[in-house]
């Protein structure tokens, strides 16, 4: 067991591990010698980001309040739904459920503002506002009391900001990588290429579908071609993103360029969001011009417009997750190959690796439930419960379960974000949540880590 641990520990290492040597910082600059609008900036990162840990102690401590509940005291739950969502009128336990999604939501929102922040990205001042509304609308309509912990450091860095919203502005790097990326004829070619495939593969599966001579049920056909484009779509997401993030800042040193940009006014934020921003931009343009194929699916019925919106959010939100491994790797390494290499090995590991995983440890156990089959590996309810959630979490970070799982709870059960189920143990019913929500909220923290440990690497490096 030590060397098993020991062998995966020096996997980590060397998918993780920097190679890059330090040296003299790019904007590494003493707190002393800072503008005001630099220790303001840095101030307001600062508050963003220890709102987001304090909103994830407080996600945590609904956890094991919920733990202990099912455990032993079931009533805990009602107080919990007192203290914390008073006035919307739900089961108690559905109402913890939607406590810890709406508290984590608010850290990962939080996590992402702290990355781009420094960054003096013109959208997070919309952002914190949008946020500042939602959750005072949470707060007065639903009694959701943990907003309070989401609107303090937003209002903190609104005063602090709010004499200075010049500093904010659209992201220049953003805007010079987007203009050359279309001005090319690679951009373009991309885009050709996976409308083509993904043209070719739609008209397989019909033609595969329609028997000849045959009766098809429409909405039938309609569902199929929905799942199986928008399987095909993710497929070429995993392999197309990394490639667009994996050279962002290796390209920069291979081409000797590096060096220059440390002379220019560009912080490190600026640059290494600018350089992300540019690629998701790129990868929207993909998700939007697929979107008449899927909407194919239309022709024959059985898809709805919650369906297809849902199916956008799941895409972007993992290549998201994707492109910030992608620039991640870029950070650490030197040479693009290597950076595109693990960022690769990422992508197979949470397809491929992570769903054989959990299949062979928790035995389909949220699959089953949601689809009304039994569990039959345990008469425990508490472990069949467990075994339920940890599956959850783990069908939520694979972006193809993920997918599948929340198009059957929406269509099969008419449920967006939650449902209940039945354990086979005692009878008894759990609510879980849709996978859609926490792969987004997942996701997007993970983002926002990633660029902040790709902005405080390249502080550590030289040219």
């Amino acid at each position: 067991m030590l060397e098993f641990l020991n062998k995966l520990h020096r996997l980590i290492s060397s998918l993780f591990g920097d190679n890059v040597p330090e040296g003299a910082a790019w904007d590494r600059i003493p707190p002393e010698l800072m503008t005001p609008r630099e220790r303001l900036l840095r101030r307001s990162s600062l508050i963003m980001f220890w709102g987001a840990i304090l909103n994830l102690i407080a996600a945590c401590l609904v956890i094991v309040i919920a733990i202990h509940a099912g455990s032993r005291d079931a009533t805990v739950f009602a107080a919990l739904q007192e203290a914390a969502l008073s006035r919307f009128h739900i089961d108690a336990d559905t109402a913890a459920l939607l406590v810890f999604a709406g508290i984590a939501a608010n850290a990962a929102i939080l996590l992402v503002l702290a990355a781009v922040i420094k960054a003096q990205e013109l959208w997070t001042v919309f952002t914190a506002w949008l946020l500042t509304a939602a959750n005072l609308v949470a707060l007065l309509v639903f009694g959701f009391t943990p907003a309070i912990l989401a609107m303090a450091p937003l209002v903190a860095v609104g005063l602090l900001t709010i004499g200075d919203l010049r500093a904010f502005r659209l992201n220049p790097v953003m805007i010079k990588e987007l203009r050359g990326r279309m001005r090319g004829v690679r951009g373009f070619a991309i885009i050709s290429i996976f409308l083509t495939l993904m043209s070719f593969f739609t008209i397989l599966l019909y033609l595969l579908r329609v028997p000849a001579g045959g009766v098809v049920v429409t909405g039938d056909l309609g569902r199929e071609l929905f799942i199986g484009v928008l399987f095909i779509e993710l497929m070429l997401i995993i392999f197309i993103v990394p490639a667009l993030t994996a050279g962002a800042i290796t390209t920069e040193r291979e081409r000797k360029t590096y060096d220059l940009l440390q002379t220019t006014l560009i912080t490190k934020a600026t640059f290494v969001v600018g350089k992300m921003q540019s690629a998701l931009g790129y990868i929207v343009l993909l998700l939007l011009s697929a979107i008449p194929l899927q909407s194919i699916a239309f022709l024959f019925g059985g898809v709805s417009e919650a369906e297809l919106i849902l199916a956008l959010l799941v895409l972007l939100v993992s290549a998201i997750a994707l492109g910030a491994f992608g620039m991640f790797f870029s950070s650490i390494t030197e040479r693009t190959l290597a950076a595109t290499i693990r960022s690769y090995t990422v992508a197979i590991a949470i397809t491929v690796g992570l769903p054989l995983f959990a299949l062979i440890l928790f035995q389909n156990a949220y699959g089953n439930v949601v689809n009304n089959f039994t569990n039959r590996f345990t008469d425990n309810p508490t472990v069949e419960a467990t075994t339920i959630y940890l599956d959850m979490i783990a069908t939520s970070l694979n972006p193809i379960m993920a997918t599948l799982r929340s198009q059957q709870m929406l269509i099969d059960h008419q449920q967006l974000v939650t449902m209940r189920v039945t354990l086979a143990s005692n009878g008894a019913s759990i609510p879980i949540l849709s996978p859609w929500v926490l792969l987004t909220l997942v996701y997007l923290s993970v983002t926002a880590l990633l660029v902040l440990v790709s902005i405080w690497r390249m502080e550590r490096q030289g040219g």
